[in-house]
């Protein structure tokens, strides 16, 4: 059963003390936290959208957009303990879902890429996290406790405990990592590349002199790493 209005914006307010170690007082909530003000705001307007008043659900919510300069349609479901940090340029599409105890940085997109009726946003499940400026994009789902890199583009849904980056992104990792955020821990995959391609051109340059023989073991080896990269990214 779902908490009452009041419920889940008291716990909105909480989930700031939980997720942000830079607020040092209540006072700072006013000021200094869009994101919260955003999710406070959706909820009395869905509340609105729910009881059929929708236009005065769209004005609630324009006004709130243009205060907090985030971007919610009133029609989207979003759960409890939603966290979105800093919050500029945020936008959440009206058939978008997002789970319990998500994080969103600033300039997150869950936009559509379809003009046709029915579901068109992304489903987001709990405990995801999703770095700043990332755009994910359709009726797709992102499985719970999943990261997704920032600035990364998601157009295919990404399985549970796993990491996405790139554009597009791609599963770069799977298994869950305990800790909350850990965006110092998400792959280079572009950096692994060029690291490949630069090992590849040394060895193949020792290759061409006849008293490097040994290096054909190595050559083989990198090769091996190279086709399991590639398959990576075809998936």
């Amino acid at each position: 059963m779902t908490p009452p209005l009041y419920r889940l914006i008291v716990e909105d307010f909480h989930s700031v003390y939980r997720r942000d170690p830079a607020i040092h007082s209540k006072f700072e909530l006013f000021f200094n936290y869009p994101g919260v003000w955003a999710i406070v705001n959706y909820r009395i307007a869905n509340w609105f959208h729910r009881k059929g008043l929708r236009l005065i659900a769209r004005i609630w919510m324009g006004i709130s957009q243009f205060i907090t300069n985030i971007d919610i349609h009133p029609a989207a479901t979003i759960g409890r303990r939603v966290f979105i940090d800093h919050g500029i340029g945020v936008v959440i599409g009206e058939t978008a879902i997002v789970g319990d105890d998500v994080t969103i940085y600033q300039g997150v997109t869950l936009g559509g890429v379809s003009l046709n009726p029915g579901k068109r946003h992304p489903t987001i499940e709990r405990g995801v996290v999703i770095g700043a400026g990332a755009k994910v994009l359709g009726n797709i789902t992102i499985g719970y406790d999943s990261k997704i890199g920032a600035n990364s583009v998601v157009v295919r849904s990404v399985p549970p405990e796993s990491t996405a980056v790139g554009i597009p992104a791609k599963v770069v990792t799977k298994g869950r990592d305990k800790s909350p955020l850990s965006h110092n821990k998400i792959p280079d995959i572009n950096k692994e590349l060029f690291e490949y391609l630069l090992k590849r051109v040394a060895v193949i340059e020792h290759i061409l002199a006849p008293e490097h023989k040994e290096l054909l073991e190595e050559d083989k080896k990198l090769d091996e790493i190279y086709k399991a990269f590639i398959k990576s990214m075809k998936q």
